[in-house]
């Protein structure tokens, strides 16, 4: 216990020896915001962060184009025994206009610093229980594609036993339930005329939209109070005097659960199809980006991450019943046992508004997220230093999914 508590110890220390690199890093993605798939420079930041120390195996655009890894180990344990591979993730794509209003370069910052600790604190450690490897994948494309899904799917997570990542946000939480996510485009085709003198002769396509945005405000009514439907029309027409022979809308549909998410997805169509039918145009319903799955709680997880918290100064208040967001971090939760909790940053401010973009690119925000990385690491080191923690860990994880089909 004493050893343990030493080891917790030494990575404080090593990561605090770092803050300054580590807001530097920080700092340096906030200023030069990336869209989903295009985070070059970010890319380049961490990836020549990490090299600068040969203890680390660093590869560039791993799978995908602004994905990267880094990997130290393994340490400890016997060479008969199954190795841990504990992965800390990094995001860093920024918002359209409004830059890193989601914090994402401090989900950057906590993982690679979370990372650090972790190796100071099983480094020369010749009482290790199992033999542990940590991994820093880089995960792009969070806000629009879903990268970490594109990842999962490329391999990048199949020997990966535990991951870690955490969130800015409103407040500390281990956990909130982000919920699933399906993204949906709608486009209409009808036929154009003139507005004024020959009506008849077209087929309104800016009709159908209007009608199918009524539908699924209609629709709203029907829904179980947690579930949530919202959208834009993003095309309507080009004139006035021009009868629309084309529109588009784009929607989101969430549901807490994974299973209801197919539920609300058949009425949705529904509504996007009776507005075809209704206006004589044709009809075409895609799903441009991934589904993200709502996160699985691991209570054990949970549990070890506000002990360690509080042992740092986090409290935690009352969690909240409901919380809307939706991350493809979710469809990581499904494959690999992990923990997603979320950290204030010294700001009243909510996500995705200008007053958080500023929020995120602040000294003051740097208490919050190193504290947060600490806890992080902690919790990764009481896991792979107790052979029962990782039992416990893996079977509130086949629990979690068990639960999802009741």
């Amino acid at each position: 216990m004493d050893n343990l508590q030493q080891m917790k110890d030494t990575l404080q220390l090593c990561v605090d020896r770092h803050k300054d690199e580590l807001y530097s890093v920080s700092r340096d993605i906030w200023s030069r915001p990336e869209l989903a798939g295009e985070e070059t420079h970010a890319h380049d930041r961490l990836v020549s962060f990490f090299s600068q120390d040969r203890a680390w195996a660093v590869e560039s655009h791993y799978k995908l184009q602004t994905a990267f890894r880094a990997q130290w180990g393994p340490v400890g344990g016997r060479e008969d025994e199954p190795l841990v591979n504990v992965a800390f993730l990094c995001e860093y794509d920024a918002l359209p206009g409004i830059g890193h209003a989601c914090g994402h370069n401090l989900i950057a910052e906590v993982g690679a610093a979370a990372a650090l600790g972790m190796k100071a604190a099983l480094e020369n450690q010749s009482e290790i229980p199992v033999p542990v490897k940590i991994t820093v994948l880089g995960t792009p494309a969070e806000e629009d594609i879903g990268g970490k899904i594109d990842l999962m799917n490329a391999g990048a997570f199949s020997d990966v036993d535990l991951v870690f990542m955490a969130h800015p946000a409103q407040q500390d939480a281990s956990f909130l339930p982000c919920i699933a996510l399906k993204e949906v485009s709608v486009k209409y085709y009808g036929k154009a005329s003139h507005a004024s003198a020959y009506p008849w002769e077209g087929v309104n396509a800016l009709d159908a939209a209007v009608l199918a945005y009524n539908n699924m405000s209609a629709l709203r009514q029907k829904l179980k109070p947690e579930w949530r439907l919202h959208g834009i029309i993003k095309h309507g027409g080009v004139k006035p005097n021009i009868i629309p022979d084309f529109s588009e809308l784009h929607f989101y549909l969430r549901t807490p659960l994974l299973k209801d998410l197919c539920i609300l997805k058949e009425k949705a169509e529904a509504c996007f199809r009776a507005a075809a039918l209704a206006t004589g145009c044709k009809v075409e319903i895609s799903y441009p980006s991934h589904e993200n799955h709502n996160i699985l709680p691991n209570a054990t997880l949970a549990k070890l991450y506000e002990a360690n918290g509080k042992a740092l100064g986090i409290q935690f208040p009352e969690q909240p019943d409901n919380f809307s967001g939706s991350t493809d971090f979710g469809n990581v939760s499904f494959s690999v046992p992990g923990i997603h909790p979320f950290f204030y940053i010294c700001t009243d401010a909510f996500n995705h508004t200008e007053e958080y973009t500023e929020a995120a690119g602040s000294e003051k925000a740097q208490l919050f997220t190193l504290r947060t990385a600490k806890a992080l690491a902690m919790t990764a080191v009481d896991v792979v230093c107790c052979p029962d923690l990782l039992r416990q860990v893996r079977d509130d994880f086949r629990l979690a999914k068990l639960e999802q089909d009741r």
